[in-house]
């Protein structure tokens, strides 16, 4: 008999029979050495899936168990959320620094097995496949240049400058896949090295296109994308319809009142400073790590701390979510600190990666809550624990039905519980948790406010009533979060091109907290957060239309 979860679990399994790319993320088919179907009829493809799914699932009634209608609601809601981004088109123009379908054709072999020489048999079918991809998707981007359905440029600058840090231009180096192929100590690494070569030439082609031809077709076209195309990416990453009207104006209030905090901690920091200047002073007579693999080793320290400290006290840590990774993220990645979850066996563990953006001196005030938020207790606590009980939901709860505002909302609210717990008093340490948050309220201003060119706020302390642009999003920035240029500019950048992603964050975490306090209220005296944390974790995947309400249940 077929059921809302049988069928979700189905429809994983014809996507990652289709789409090898989520297939190794999940852990299966291992041997499939095909690459992603990146052209028209590919994307096509995936949404006939998704249509099939739903014709399904029209089928079949959830009837009255609660487990069964939560995971029929989120299929649904799921599938025709990204129905509606296909059959809009903007897959045709889906150039971007993050998550768009070139970044994919590099991440899978990150994620891959590379043990035994039939693992790297399968690396080199996908090096060799390479070139195939990306003329399928040259083919889709100019069937968007023929619809009239671009990226703009600053868009296309930034894959470029990716490209050119996959393929070495950017330095005269070697490129990361001759890099990657190098670790292959079997008699296959002749083979391999051809193959690696072969892969960077067709990534320097395509790159050299996008430069010669996309590029002179984008001109003009705008970085914002409207109110249209905007609400459609938000309800894509949050699961609801946003209120962005509302969502600016409470963004606006949470700065004010953040930016109170960080003065505040400024203050004990560097009396009588500035909040900058107390970031300067950090950055130069704070403790800092120097090397790669001394950041590295460090980042896995913290992560390895938190769990001792934080297993059965405020949540059960045991088995394979003990088991994190810390490394440092390739050249011609995204700017952005990020995690990968495990595969659905635990062969391969959740990871944490760190752009180290060419530095080799690391201040360790500013990183700390992004540690908590990146690994223990954020994304590996809980996306780990997807996987752990998946067998208790489906497969696509805790996988393809994964929503940003759930996910980012709570490694949001991670970072925020291990403040309460005490574990950010240290006033540098603080500030830099009280900058990641201000990064995340900025983020909410600044993505709604450049897609739809809103006014900044009467009461702005920053150019108040003119209407928002993204050179005045970088300023913006620049005065008000302590980041570096690159990171600056990777995070405007990513905004335009990932419209809607970015209030994910913030407004997960309000749904995370107003959760909690929700079945605090309910349960008295009697609350134990310890126990709400682990049935929360254990939910799979909820939107904003759900989660709060949700949570306030448990």
């Amino acid at each position: 008999m077929s059921t809302p979860r049988r069928i979700a679990d189905g429809h994983v399994e014809r996507v990652a029979a289709q789409d090898p790319s989520v297939a190794t993320a999940l852990g299966l088919n291992p041997g499939d050495d095909r690459q992603p179907d990146l052209s028209p009829e590919g994307f096509e493809a995936l949404a006939e899936l998704a249509r099939g799914t739903l014709g399904r699932l029209d089928g079949q009634e959830a009837g009255t168990d609660p487990a069964e209608q939560a995971c029929a609601r989120l299929l649904r809601e799921r599938l025709t959320a990204e129905l509606a981004v296909h059959d809009a088109g903007d897959h045709y123009r889906s150039l971007r620094n993050l998550n768009s379908p070139v970044q994919r054709l590099r991440s899978i072999f990150i994620l891959m097995p590379t043990e035994t020489e039939e693992d790297w048999a399968t690396v080199a079918g996908r090096l060799r496949n390479l070139p195939g991809a990306l003329d399928g998707y040259r083919a889709t981007l100019t069937e968007g240049i023929s619809r009239g359905l671009l990226s703009a440029p600053r868009q296309v600058g930034a894959v470029i400058r990716q490209l050119d840090a996959w393929t070495g231009r950017d330095t005269g180096g070697t490129s990361w896949f001759a890099d990657f192929v190098s670790d292959c100590a079997t008699g296959q690494r002749p083979g391999l090295d051809d193959d690696a070569v072969g892969a960077s030439a067709a990534v320097g082609e395509f790159r050299d296109w996008l430069h010669g031809t996309y590029l002179p077709a984008a001109a003009g076209v705008p970085d914002p994308v409207g109110r249209e195309r905007y609400l459609r990416s938000a309800r894509f990453s949050t699961g609801a319809d946003v209120d962005v009207d509302e969502a600016y104006a409470w963004a606006w209030d949470e700065f004010h009142r953040n930016l109170a905090e960080m003065r505040a901690e400024a203050g004990r920091i560097l009396p009588g400073a500035t909040v900058l200047e107390a970031m300067h002073h950090l950055d130069e007579y704070g403790h800092v790590i120097k090397g790669e693999e001394e950041i590295r080793v460090w980042l896995q320290q913290i992560m390895d701390e938190a769990i001792a400290a934080l297993d059965g006290t405020h949540f059960d840590i045991s088995g394979p979510l003990r088991r994190v990774e810390s490394r440092i993220a390739p050249p011609g990645s995204s700017p952005a600190p990020h995690y990968t979850r495990p595969s659905l066996d635990f062969s391969r563990p959740g990871r944490t990666y760190l752009p180290t953006l060419g530095k080799d001196t690391f201040p360790t005030w500013e990183i700390v809550s992004t540690w908590y938020h990146e690994g223990v207790p954020g994304h590996h606590l809980q996306l780990a624990r997807w996987v752990e009980v998946a067998d208790r939901l489906s497969r696509y709860q805790v996988t393809l039905g994964s929503v940003s505002a759930n996910t980012e909302g709570w490694a949001l609210y991670a970072e925020r519980l291990m403040d309460e717990l005490g574990f950010l008093s240290d006033p540098g340490r603080r500030l830099g948790y009280l900058d990641k948050q201000m990064l995340r309220i900025i983020r909410v201003i600044i993505d709604i406010g450049m897609h739809l060119e809103l006014a900044i706020p009467a009461d702005s302390p920053f150019h108040p009533g003119e209407r928002w642009t993204p050179e005045l999003a970088t300023a913006f920035m620049a005065a008000y979060h302590g980041s570096s240029v690159e990171r600056r500019t990777g995070e405007v950048d990513r905004y335009l091109g990932w419209p809607g992603q970015a209030i994910s964050y913030k407004l997960g975490e309000r749904a995370w907290l107003r959760g909690r306090e929700a079945a605090r209220k309910r349960h008295g005296g009697a609350f134990d957060l310890k126990a709400w944390h682990m049935k929360a974790l254990s939910q799979g995947s909820y939107g904003l239309d759900d989660l709060a309400a949700n949570l306030a249940t448990l």
